[in-house]
């Protein structure tokens, strides 16, 4: 029987046919293309053979021949019926709806799955679809079968819902052909167990199922003709769950792999994927070894001819291997040896054999394939090369040798390659399997068959035979069990039927595996010595042929068979079944394998007991699977085993074995059906090609299904749902709304079963329908003519509305129009009236406006012409009065240039008489002087004058230091009078306490200000009388740039030679360096990879922040102990930065950039510049750390060593530059403090011998930064010199050093010039000297009072360098000592006469020795000298100042370092401490340090801010002040306003005072220690809400703070840090055990808010006090600053506020649906349609249900407002929670409408909306619209409007802009779930669809194309301060709460 027939033979009588085939029927035509084709009858059929129709694609009209009555075309169903989810929903059930109905949801609606029944059947997309995330899988978990759309989800949801409930097992069957997507669908079906069924512990077993997915994809997959990722063998996955509903495990079966694939591949296919992903992947250096070359240089792979696969990379698919193998546990050598194993068989198949002499074979000697081959399976080739041409014979008495042909010996080569893969995938899938296990108790499963499905191809062979007889068994299987539910439903619903006949396959199974069957034969024999493939099949023909239906003989051919399956007929090919069958591989060959050196090689080959085998006589024979066999010496499948012979199972054996198992597994479980559909040939996205899908269908059972149904009542409907559809039907009087049942019979009886005249249809037969007990059953057909008689009855109602509206139009537009008349007529009069009355007006004021123009016209004429008349006159005696005016003015001028002129000449004759008179003069004066000149001369040669000239320069030497001295005197007085005017200032700022006062002293400070002024008047003359000294000087310059010329020329030229030295000792630096950098990356890169690793785990770590917090809380103890002992205003991590650097790399890549850094960025303490820029530092690992404990890493000291002599020596060549630099002029600038001397290098390198800790390496560290900064100041110093060069070739001598030196230059010229005493300018120099020791030794003084540089009674490191740069600094000065002594002395010896020096200098001639006025010259360079002195030495004075500033930031360094290596130490013993503990536990104490060393920074960084903020804004209002005291008229104002404010301040604290004396109660709790727990315990644990409700709101949160201001009453740090942390672990606890109890959790948000408001508001900052009273003021904290425990409280209000709202979401979640979606608030607008109502789900409990409503979900938010109301959280935080549900409530809704078919029509989007405006208005009630909750529902209500919209072509832009808050692809899913409830609506076209997706597309920049919404999206949570207007001292204890032992105080 075929569905062709189903619905004539099987419904319609002869009596009916004539009623449902009339014209303009709807039916189906077969047609030869597209299988069928839709038609309408143009003509009512009455029995004639042939029929006129009208196809509906093109209108043609043809003639359709009936050829027999009961094979009339099938009807086709109503367009509301198309796209249904469930195909047995169709009223008629056929072929043609199916197959349309598929097509339909696949190309019009996108939708890949649809049910048929029990089976779920998916059609291939070829398109990567975004419908299986993890939200989606959210979605269908706990839901129902039926209530969302299709989708394998519901299905794999269903069996696990079964299983849970049921404890029963599962299997989900997923079949279909070659490229239908069964590999795909069951990899998709296992990730759901995986989601759902996922181990919250860390086990994770659901990974490692999914992680073998690649592993069989890439050992058994492979491109085919139909599907590039082909399964070409059978899986079954059983997953083990236990009793929590968790996966525990999974185990694995294999069916029948394609061994022959190995060998050989037709055109365009792949062998499997494994051999192209190692030949991808030949270039790493770890598959170097195997010697891989291309696929196309494979034999075995280079069959197909198509190594490539589009989209697909081979080498990353290796990787994903790879990584899944690591994950499944197989180790790194064991996945090496499997590719080598992998790589031999690719070898082995380039192996080459020839045809020797006679019949037999070899291999070439130099074959490097073989050898490769035999290296990489650890064989010996000789024994490989010799029994590959050969076999043994046993015999009786003696063994024989047999060589094999050509062809014996290439099947004995292929035989052996598929087994040695047959092997490994056998291994690898036990080794998957160990991994899968696991050692807890497995109490169910669900099994997940993936199973190749019918094949039928042009040459069938053994591997097709299997399939399809696996296909059979399974067919059998899906029969009976959709037979069977069925059955149950009629029996449950105790509905009469008679049997249904369906199609049994048991025959042909019998045909297969009975005795004597097809198998049995086959076995038989491949027994027999000489057996073949013809004489098995004549066998077949003599026992079969024509006694068995199934069993055919093909007409042409000897060799082949058919059988008819139920599927199609197939035509076997016999050739090869025997060889396929046998499956033999020679013995030789396995024992050379079992030799193998290779451990896993030999143990692939082990002997192993096989429970199939039998004993016989037999020997070893050869097999090829696609190449044709040899024409002799076939023997049997034996093998020998000592002295007896076992038989090996065969194939066939063993498959039929594994299939019996498998059947038996099925039928133990409850069965789930997808049948996977491949919709084209050609892999095409979204084509369908309806041949190809019908023969799928017909193969997979769909067709079957669809039969049994239609041969049943596959229409059923509940009640309730038939009669709120069809009451339209019934009269009033058939309705009885108490008993719904009966008005459906009354229903029924009156339309199918009443008067033929009334209906058409009305026949007297019961068979129609049947009554259930909660269904009424139909047959099929019943339901579309239920539906047309509906739609007529609503036509007729519209018609008869219609004509009552339009006659009511009609009337009330000839009302209108009356009206409309009347109205006309009386404005037409009124507007003529009132146009005669305008006139009348206008003309009126017309006359006036005429009569008032004329006058105004002639007035403004005369006062023009009397303006004109007076302007003419002013101008004219203007006029003349500017003539006289400049006649004066011209006799004036002229008078004034005489009187100019003649005094000019009177000057000029004065001046031309008294130049001649000057000309006489000086030419007179210069004849005099030229005598004189001679006679001086004469003079000046004697001893005499020559002392009196140096008497003279001695003079001016001590007047100069006179004048200095008085220039000093004068800088100290302007200082003295500068600090005058500070204390001036002072008494200013005094004076503004009173107001008395300040009037008083308005006129002295106006004096004050005067000889302020005075003072900056002098101080200007001062600077003036600078500038001409500065003058001065810049002529001197002048006139010695000529002198130092030549210098100048020297000092370039050694310039340049220097910076050629330098420019070497660069190149030598920078190749030292890159040597050295090189080596601290080598050194790093290892530690750094494990600190990545670890730092992953420590991010994974806080990711499981919620389960390690109740760990923290066992570990307070520890944390007490690690945590800093310097209170609670710091409690920095003791892990410093220094020692995580330390730990982490002995050179990190901050040290590599440390040369360029100052000394003040190498602080590593809190607080620093670099400590608040830089990032926080990485986490050192437990592991890390106990390793640095045990052993110091040598290699790290070793490194660090060598780097330090580098250093050295690079310090050593620097030093001797410098050395070189002096010795050639150019003197030390003093930098030798940051020189480190040898000895402190030799005792360094003592420690390092003796090195036994950590700190020596953070010592070494530490060395090695010191030599960095010392390298760098050695070169800034070169650096340095060269620019004082530069100066000096400029005259610009900025050092004393340069001037002692240059003195000491010039003593030597005047070696040669007479001798002059120089005593007073030494003694000057001495004195200078003297002074700056005194003041080094005055500030070292200072320092050393000030800092200790003792720790335990040995100099600490800062200590230790203060005194280095001391002692250094006073070597120099000694230095400088000797040299002014050697100076003085050389200048005595340097005294002598001048003529000693004409006698040493000048041959005796005493008259040459002054010859050249060098005396004069020396005169002035001692002048410069001194001024240049006197320059320097105040520079010097500033430089002092500058090294003091420097000293004191040296010195804060210093203690910060102290304070970092004090806080090692202690981190030191906390590490010693944690190592003790155990992993977790370390890995515990490292988290928590860091959280509280991050923590203490940033309360560091806010304190710092904060009082950065403070002083901006004092400085800021001191700045106002001060700008308006300098407007003269403002100062007073100021004053008073001062005054005010201190009068202010006076009164509240005298009003304080006053109220703190009579005060009896401070607003403080007292409580002993050893009460805390009761405290806690009463306060926290034991506070019931219902208690708490009746107590002031927040109390226990200010019991808390009021316990907490007695301990900072009484500074008790420990207390207070104890009872704050014990109040948040209390709170946590009580949190977390209540956490199900909804009242408790907000009882605790809103004291856990007020506690923090608290904190805030009584923490005496100016920001949070803005509105306290002053009693509030005085109940401020004093000494604590707790604001690092604000931002814990703040974290425990969002934890407590996140575990609320999951709470809520938990209740409201079974809700959402129900109130949103399915209520039917508004009557009679019902929604519903002929859905079949069938039962999708068998999981459903017997459970009454409660109903659930949107008066249940309003009723839950009412109740949640109460409880926050009751608890007095804050309002802000109140619209944050409902704004948080109701986004919770529309996403829910908007996810769950995109799933549901059944939600998306007209009705519902009307229904929906109005449910949704109940909720707006809740909103509104409560006042809660301002909270953002309302725009949460945005997305949910344009949904709603969008199924309300037109949707024409016209609406396109509407609808876009409407449906702003809706991303593109919930649009378009709205759009294509949009279905007809009525056949008065249309369906939505697809080019309306594609038309808004191009409009989307182009208005939309940032497309989203995100189908679902989050639905675990939190906004973030704030909470605004709220401060509290109670004051502590008016809270009372009630005695309720048992708090007896608080006292207050």
């Amino acid at each position: 029987m075929t569905s062709a027939d189903l619905y004539v033979q099987t419904f319609l009588k002869e009596s009916e046919i004539g009623q449902v085939y009339v014209k303009g029927a709807r039916i189906w035509v077969p047609d030869a293309e597209n299988v069928w084709l839709g038609a309408e009858l143009l003509e009512n059929y009455t029995g004639q053979k042939k029929i006129k129709i009208q196809l509906e694609d093109n209108g043609e009209e043809r003639e359709f021949e009936i050829k027999d009555k009961k094979r009339l075309p099938h009807l086709r169903n109503p367009e509301i019926l198309i796209g249904e989810n469930d195909l047995t929903s169709l009223s008629y059930l056929n072929e043609p709806e199916v197959l349309y109905n598929l097509k339909v949801r696949f190309l019009e609606s996108n939708c890949i799955y649809t049910y048929c029944g029990i089976v779920l059947v998916a059609i291939n997309p070829y398109e990567q679809l975004p419908i299986y995330g993890n939200e989606l899988i959210q979605m269908y978990s706990g839901q129902d079968m039926g209530t969302m759309d299709p989708h394998i989800f519901a299905v794999a949801e269903e069996a696990f819902k079964l299983m849970s409930r049921f404890d029963k097992n599962q299997s989900i069957i997923v079949s279909g052909e070659s490229g239908a997507g069964k590999t795909v669908s069951a990899k998709y079906a296992m990730r759901y167990f995986a989601m759902v069924g996922g181990s919250q512990k860390e086990t994770q077993v659901e990974q490692k199922v999914l992680a073998s997915n690649p592993i069989m994809e890439a050992i058994g997959n492979a491109k085919t003709t139909r599907n590039d990722n082909s399964s070409r063998f059978g899986k079954y996955i059983e997953i083990s769950f236990n009793k929590n509903n968790e996966i525990i495990g999974a185990h694995m079966r294999t069916y029948l792999l394609e061994k022959s694939r190995v060998v050989y591949q037709a055109a365009e296919e792949r062998n499997y994927h494994i051999f192209y992903q190692l030949c991808a992947s030949k270039d790493l250096p770890e598959f170097k070894k195997y010697c891989l070359l291309s696929p196309d240089d494979f034999y075995y792979t280079s069959h197909g001819q198509a190594p490539e696969i589009d989209g697909v990379d081979d080498g990353e698919d290796l990787v994903s291997v790879r990584e899944a193998f690591t994950m499944l546990g197989i180790s790194e050598k064991d996945q090496m040896m499997i590719f080598q194993i992998q790589s031999a068989v690719l070898h082995f198949g380039n192996v080459k054999i020839r045809e020797a002499d006679g019949e037999s074979s070899e291999i070439k000697k130099d074959d490097k394939h073989l050898t490769i081959m035999c290296k990489l399976l650890g064989i010996e080739e000789s024994q490989m090369r010799m029994w590959l041409c050969n076999k043994k014979i046993v015999t009786v008495g003696e063994v024989l040798t047999k060589p094999l042909t050509l062809t014996q010996a290439s099947f004995a080569q292929d035989a052996l390659a598929k087994h040695i893969y047959a092997q490994i995938f056998d291994w690898i899938v036990e080794k998957i399997n160990k991994a899968l296990q696991s050692g807890a108790k497995s109490t169910k499963f669900i099994g997940v068959l993936d199973i190749y499905g019918f094949e039928t191809f042009e040459i069938n062979s053994f591997e097709q035979f299997c399939i399809n007889y696996a296909n059979e068994k399974l067919q059998q299987i899906f029969n009976m069990h959709v037979f069977k539910l069925e059955q149950e439903e009629y029996v449950r619903e105790a509905i009469e039927w008679s049997f249904i006949d369906f199609y049994d396959n048991q025959p042909c199974i019998d045909l297969i595996e009975s005795k004597l069957g097809i198998l049995d034969l086959l076995d038989e024999e491949c027994k027999m010595p000489k057996g073949s493939d013809e004489n098995w099949c004549q066998k077949l023909y003599d026992k079969h042929l024509g006694k068995a239906k199934h069993f055919e003989k093909p007409r042409m051919s000897r060799s082949a068979f058919i059988i008819n399956h139920f599927a199609d007929r197939v035509e076997y090919q016999a050739d090869g079944f025997l060889e396929k069958n046998r499956d033999t591989v020679l013995e030789e060959n396995i024992n050379i394998l079992r030799a193998s050196e290779f451990e896993l090689v030999a143990e692939l080959f082990e002997e192993k007991v096989d429970p199939n085998e039998k004993k016989s006589r037999a020997g070893s024979a050869t097999t090829h699977p696609l190449r044709q066999a040899p024409k002799g010496g076939r023997g049997s499948n034996k093998k020998t085993v000592g002295s007896q012979q076992v038989q090996k199972a065969t194939v066939g054996d063993q498959f039929r074995e594994s299939l019996h198992k498998l059947m038996e597994t099925l039928n133990a479980t409850t069965p789930h059906y997808i049948r996977c559909i491949k919709p084209n040939d050609t892999k095409e996205a979204f084509i369908f090609e309806p041949k190809r899908a019908v023969e799928q269908l017909r193969a997979c059972g769909v067709l079957e299904t669809i039969r049994i149904s239609a041969a049943g009542y596959p229409s059923r409907w509940t009640y309730p749902e038939f009669f709120q559809r069809y009451r339209v039907l019934a009269g009033s009087k058939d309705i009885n709304r108490s008993d719904q049942r009966k008005t459906c019979e009354n229903v029924l009886t009156k339309v199918i079963q009443g008067n033929v005249k009334k209906t058409p249809r009305g026949l007297e037969d019961p068979d129609k329908y049947r009554f259930g007990k909660t269904k009424i059953f139909f047959r099929a057909g019943q339901v579309a003519y239920l539906e047309k008689l509906r739609s007529d009855k609503l036509k007729a109602c519209g018609i008869m509305i219609q004509k009552h509206v339009k006659g009511w139009l009609a009337r009330r537009r000839y009302q209108r129009i009356i009206k409309s008349i009347t109205l006309l007529q009386k404005y037409g009069r009124g507007l003529l009236a009132r146009r005669h009355a305008k006139f009348l007006r206008e003309t009126f004021a017309a006359t006036r406006i005429q009569k008032h123009w004329k006058g105004y016209k002639a007035r403004s004429h005369y006062i023009k012409v009397r303006k004109a008349t007076v302007i003419i006159q002013s101008a004219i005696r203007g006029f003349f009065g500017r003539i006289l005016f400049k006649k004066e003015l011209h006799e004036h001028r002229a008078i004034t240039i005489q009187k100019l002129v003649r005094s000019w000449l009177a000057r000029k004759r004065y001046k031309r008489v008294m130049r001649g008179i000057v000309l006489l003069q000086s030419h007179f004066r210069r004849r005099r002087a030229k005598k004189e000149l001679k006679q001086l001369k004469i003079e000046a040669k004697s001893v005499e004058h020559i002392k009196n000239v140096n008497k003279g320069l001695e003079n001016k030497i001590i007047q100069l230091q006179q004048k200095l001295d008085a220039k000093n005197k004068e800088g100290m007085t302007i200082k003295e009078q500068e600090v005058y005017i500070k204390q001036l200032k002072t008494e200013m700022e005094k004076l503004r306490s009173s107001s008395e006062e300040a009037k008083k002293s308005s006129n002295k400070i106006t004096d004050l200000i005067q000889q302020i002024k005075d003072l900056q008047e002098e101080l200007s003359k001062e600077r003036e009388e600078k500038q001409v000294l500065i003058s001065e000087k810049e002529e001197l310059v002048k006139e010695h740039t000529q002198v130092l010329s030549k210098m100048a020329e020297e000092k370039c030229k050694l310039k340049e030679e220097l910076e050629e030295a330098n420019l070497k000792l660069q190149q030598q630096e920078t190749s030292t360096d890159d040597v050295l950098k090189r080596k601290l990356e080598e050194a790093t890169q290892q530690l750094q990879a494990e600190f990545d690793s670890e730092r992953g785990h420590h991010q994974r770590l806080v990711k499981e922040h919620a389960r390690l917090q109740q760990r923290f809380e066992n570990l307070q103890s520890e944390m007490q102990m690690v945590t800093s002992p310097h209170g609670h205003k710091r409690t920095p991590s003791d892990i410093s930065a220094i020692s995580l650097e330390s730990y982490t790399s002995s050179a990190s890549p901050d040290e590599v950039k440390y040369e360029e850094e100052g000394p003040e960025d190498k602080d590593q303490g809190y607080g620093t510049k670099k400590k608040k820029k830089a990032p926080a530092p990485p986490v050192p690992t437990a592991s890390a750390m106990e390793k640095e404990m045990k052993d110091v890493d040598v290699g790290l000291i070793l490194r660090l060593q060598n780097k330090m002599k580098e250093i050295e020596q690079q310090k050593t060549k620097l030093e001797e530059r410098l050395r070189q630099y002096e010795d050639e002029g150019h003197p030390q600038t003093g930098n030798s403090d940051a020189v480190i001397s040898n000895s402190a290098f030799d005792a360094l390198k003592q420690q390092l011998v003796n090195a036994d800790d950590v700190q020596l390496v953070i010592k070494l560290q530490k060395r090695v930064a010191e030599l960095e900064m010392t390298k760098s100041k050695l070169a800034d110093e070169l650096d340095e010199r060269d620019d004082e060069d530069e100066e000096k070739s400029g005259f610009k001598i900025t050092t004393p050093e340069y001037a002692y030196n240059n003195l000491k230059r010039m003593n030597g010229h005047v070696d040669k010039e007479p001798p002059y005493d120089n005593k007073e300018e030494m003694q000057e120099l001495q004195n200078e000297n003297d002074k700056l020791k005194r003041e080094v030794n005055k500030l070292m003084k200072s320092i050393s009072e000030n800092v200790s540089f003792e720790k335990g009674g040995t100099n600490s490191p800062a200590g230790k360098e203060f005194m280095d740069q001391f002692t250094a600094m006073a070597d120099e000065l000694d230095r400088r000592r000797e040299e002014c002594l050697q100076l003085r002395a050389m200048l005595a010896e340097k005294s002598i006469t001048t003529h000693a020096i004409a006698k040493e200098s000048y041959g005796g001639n005493d008259d040459l020795v002054n010859e050249d006025n060098e005396l004069a010259l020396a005169y002035r360079t001692q002048k410069e000298l001194n001024r240049l002195l006197e320059n320097q030495l105040q520079k010097t004075e500033k430089d002092i100042k500058k090294k003091e500033e420097k000293l004191k930031r040296e010195i804060k360094e210093l203690k910060t370092e102290n304070e970092a290596a004090q806080k090692i130490i202690n981190q030191f013993n906390s590490i010693t401490r944690n190592l003790q503990l155990g992993p977790e536990a370390k890995i515990e104490a490292t988290m928590q340090h860091e959280i509280t060393r991050l923590t203490s920074e940033n309360l560091d960084l806010r304190e710092k801010a904060d009082k950065q903020a403070d002083q901006i804004r004092k400085m800021k209002k001191m700045l106002k002040v001060y700008a308006k005291k300098l407007k003269d008229g403002d100062v007073a104002e100021i004053e008073a306003e001062l005054e005010k404010d201190d009068k202010q301040k006076k009164t509240e604290d005298n009003v304080a005072t006053v109220k703190h004396l009579d005060r009896t109660y401070m607003g403080m709790l007292e409580y002993k220690k050893e009460d805390e727990g009761r405290l806690i315990k009463c306060l926290i644990m034991d506070l019931k809400p219902k208690v708490a409700q009746g107590l002031l709101p927040g109390l226990p949160a200010y019991i808390l703070f009021m316990c907490v201001r007695h301990t900072d009453y009484i500074n008790d740090d420990e207390k207070v840090r104890t009872l704050l942390t014990n109040t948040i672990n209390g709170i946590k606890k009580c949190v977390k055990k209540h956490n199900k109890e909804l009242e408790r959790v907000i009882l605790w948000l809103a004291n856990t808010c007020r506690l923090l408001h608290t904190l805030k508001q009584y923490s005496g900052e100016k920001t949070f006090q803005s509105e306290n009273t002053s009693r509030q003021n005085e109940h401020c904290l004093r000494n604590f600053d707790l604001s690092e425990y604000r931002q814990v409280f703040s974290d425990l209000a969002v934890w407590i506020f996140q575990t609320m709202i999951k709470y809520m979401e938990e209740v409201i979640q079974p809700m959402v649906v129900p109130a949103v979606l399915e209520h039917e608030a508004i009557a009679g607008l019902s929604a519903s349609k002929p859905s079949g109502m069938r039962g999708r789900s068998s999981s459903t409990q017997d459970e009454d249900v409660r109903e659930l409503s949107l008066d249940t979900l309003m009723k839950s938010l009412n109740k949640y407002n109460q409880v926050l109301s009751q608890h007095a959280v804050d309002p802000e935080l109140v619209k944050q929670v409902f704004r948080q549900l109701y986004y919770y409530i529309g996403s829910n809704a908007l996810n769950n409408l995109l799933l549901r078919k059944d939600m998306c029509n007209w009705s519902k989007g009307m229904q929906i909306r109005y449910n949704l405006s109940h909720l707006e208005q809740w909103l509104r009630d409560n006042k809660l619209n301002e909270s953002g909750a309302q725009s949460t529902l945005e997305p949910i209500t344009q949904a709603s409007q969008l199924l309300q919209a037109r949707k024409s072509e016209a609406d396109v832009d509407s609808i876009c802009e409407m449906c702003s808050k809706l991303t593109t692809a919930q649009i378009v899913k709205i759009l294509n779930l949009y279905t007809p409830v009525d056949e008065f609506e249309e369906r939505v076209p697809i080019s309306f669809i594609r038309k808004i997706q191009e409009r989307l597309k182009s208005t939309k920049k940032e497309e989203d194309n995100t189908l679902l919404i989050d639905t675990k999206y939190s906004f973030p949570v704030t909470f605004p301060f709220n401060p509290s207007s109670l004051t502590l001292d008016s809270i009372d204890v009630p005695e309720a709460l048992h708090l007896d032992f608080l006292t207050r105080v």
